[in-house]
């Protein structure tokens, strides 16, 4: 299976989390900047304004600038972060829909070899990120994980067909 085949695939499971979750119509403000599935989104559905390449670890309070919105949306965004506790407690809106990746016991964080902004400070266990939502002000209210099988031979590749690697998460604000 080709390496588009397999972010088409994650891209249906964080589609199909969304419609569980939130109703389609509704303005969303999808953190990180436009990209396949923010166009997807709206492709079912959603009216989706996406950030405009803020640094979001350093202005988090840029996010008031953004026209209200009923959710936000963080899809694989926060690991890349050095600190998202700023970001979730600035967030505009009272609901959140957020996918992280989680540690692998067999693999190491991302790391992209040229692209410094293509790799991940955090890869959380799923305890972890609810700590931090929790911390942040928000409440679970539905998650999921998911395997994020590669199709290759080998012994990390068929150990990713049974641990989970990505976490989703339906939160609201509880402040």
């Amino acid at each position: 299976m080709s390496n588009e085949n397999l972010i088409e695939k994650r891209f249906n499971r964080t589609l199909k989390f969304l419609a569980k979750v939130e109703p389609t119509g509704k303005r969303v403000l999808d953190l990180g900047t436009r990209n396949t599935l923010s166009a997807q989104m709206e492709s079912v559905g959603y009216i989706v304004e996406n950030t405009k390449g803020e640094d979001l670890d350093l202005a988090p309070e840029a996010l008031k600038s953004y026209a209200e919105v009923d959710f936000v949306t963080a899809f694989e965004i926060l690991e890349h972060l050095v600190s998202p506790f700023p970001l979730l407690r600035a967030l505009p809106a009272k609901r959140l829909v957020a996918t992280v990746p989680l540690r692998l016991w067999f693999a190491k964080a991302y790391r992209h070899k040229t692209n410094k902004f293509d790799m991940h400070y955090h890869e959380f266990e799923d305890w972890q990120f609810d700590m931090l939502l929790e911390k942040a002000g928000w409440k679970i209210v539905h998650r999921e994980k998911w395997t994020s099988p590669t199709y290759e031979i080998g012994f990390r590749p068929l150990l990713r067909f049974f641990y989970p690697r990505f976490y989703a998460v339906h939160a609201i604000r509880i402040e």
